[in-house]
């Protein structure tokens, strides 16, 4: 039987998945993609959610590594990480190539 280690890698890769499993979350990335570094205040006018339900969505973002954080007087800016999803782009693309192999070979019986 074979042993999976947790290194950091996949420990980023689990907090990225978890994060990105809530819509809000996904949808504040994406605008902070399209939009560029936003403050709290501009994020949640757009969210339509409180600011402290905001702010968790934020720092979860923060942990998973997936946004930057600068605080500039009493207004805190949150901005994507350019970089942010490439660990689960990786996994995404080593498994998107198996899968693709498995189905490929499942083309061959059917034929």
């Amino acid at each position: 039987m074979t042993k999976i280690l947790q290194d950091d890698r996949s420990a980023t890769i689990d907090a990225q998945f978890k994060a990105l499993s809530d819509g809000t979350r996904r949808a504040l990335l994406e605008h902070l993609v399209r939009e560029g570094e936003q403050s709290v205040h501009a994020l949640t006018a757009i969210s339509g959610v409180s600011q402290p339900m905001v702010s968790r969505h934020l720092a979860k973002l923060k942990r998973a590594e997936l946004v930057t954080v600068r605080r500039a007087g009493r207004e805190t800016f949150y901005a994507a990480r350019a970089k942010g999803l490439a660990p689960v782009v990786q996994w995404m693309a080593v498994y998107g190539a198996l899968w693709s192999q498995r189905f490929t070979a499942l083309e061959g019986i059917e034929a």
